[in-house]
């Protein structure tokens, strides 16, 4: 059967952020048991980039699908020679956003899901996509809302989904009503009162800015790496994420702008259609103020006003900035690939 929508995300077994191989298991499981609910046709697509030679491969330790599932799992693998070819390599063991190309260029389905590998989705989020009404020339965005890492591994689907709702550390995403509008309080997604006030101050201050600025401040940029979906057909218009011989962030917030430019709408989905992102030492929000400053000293990265001058130049000119090559996504090499529940 072909997959309706195609999930990519990226990992090594590299034991990032402690405790990956199991993050990654609940990653797999939460897919498995919510879309096997829904009989959701999917390929869930592992971009294994540059693999340690000294731990086992992602195909011989990920749980596969179950039989009679419709997930299908595929494990694409990036070798150790092509993550050679960065200067960057020497310090960075994997480049994420150069590795979702890869998957975003071999999915099957028309809609492509980039996410990530530590995350839980939320039961209405789900279903709005079993729903099968995705459009193409939209993005779809939508909260993520962090848990402490300090989960039980061993509970249930439900169970796990039962505790992240009630244990969030910080939700970071635009409101849909308000997306010109900063702010991640609580209040300000679920207070009728405050809702409303701020709901004014938004509307107050689009009449006094140009609709250019009102589109620039209202794209949601926060976390967009965690979840970004689109038609492949949109995906290809942007060529995928712009492969950058740097670290990843806000390589996925270019990624929004490339597509605003080129005329693809941004839906945000409602608060509770949000992911929930087991939390760990090495995500980059969640450090403290000291670890930031010494992995930026060390990381090659772009600075975030760089970022929002290219964003602001791809929207107004309309145009994508001219990075990638056709071959983006390394669509010219042929991949080891090993695939399980076809």
């Amino acid at each position: 059967m072909k997959p309706y929508l195609s999930i990519v995300a990226a990992s090594r077994n590299d034991n990032h952020g402690g405790d990956l191989n199991q993050r990654m298991e609940v990653f797999l499981r939460g897919l498995y048991h919510q879309l096997g609910r829904h009989q959701l046709a999917t390929e869930i697509i592992i971009v294994e980039w540059n693999p340690p030679a000294d731990k086992p491969r992602l195909s011989d330790t990920l749980p596969k699908p179950p039989q009679g599932n419709p997930v299908t799992l595929r494990i694409i693998t990036v070798p150790k020679s092509i993550h050679e070819q960065y200067e960057t390599g020497k310090i960075l063991p994997l480049f994420q956003m150069t590795a979702k190309n890869v998957g975003i260029r071999r999915a099957k389905a028309p809609f492509i899901l980039c996410t990530n590998i530590d995350l839980l989705f939320s039961d209405k989020l789900i279903d709005l996509l079993a729903k099968q009404k995705l459009q193409k020339g939209t993005y779809y965005r939508c909260n993520r809302c962090d848990i402490p890492k300090d989960i039980n591994y061993e509970a249930t689907i439900p169970e796990l989904l039962k505790f992240a709702r009630k244990n969030i550390l910080q939700r970071l995403g635009k409101n849909r009503l308000y997306p010109n509008f900063n702010g991640q309080s609580k209040l300000w997604y679920h207070n009728i009162f405050t809702l409303g006030i701020v709901f004014v101050i938004a509307k107050l201050k689009r009449l006094m800015e140009s609709a250019e600025t009102t589109m620039i401040e209202s794209a949601d940029t926060w976390a967009c790496g965690d979840f970004t979906l689109m038609h492949r057909d949109d995906w290809e218009q942007i060529q995928g994420y712009f492969e950058l011989d740097a670290y990843s962030i806000h390589i996925d917030s270019l990624a929004l702008f490339a597509a605003l430019g080129q005329g693809i709408r941004q839906k945000i989905l409602a608060p509770e259609l949000c992911t929930y992102h087991i939390s760990h030492q090495s995500g980059w929000e969640l450090q403290d103020p000291m670890k930031k400053i010494k992995f930026d000293l060390k990381m090659p990265m772009l600075d975030w006003n760089t970022a929002h001058d290219a964003c602001r130049h791809m929207y107004l000119q309309k145009e994508v900035l001219p990075i990638n090559d056709k071959n983006w996504g390394f669509v010219d090499v042929n991949l080891e690939e090993a695939t399980f529940n076809e």
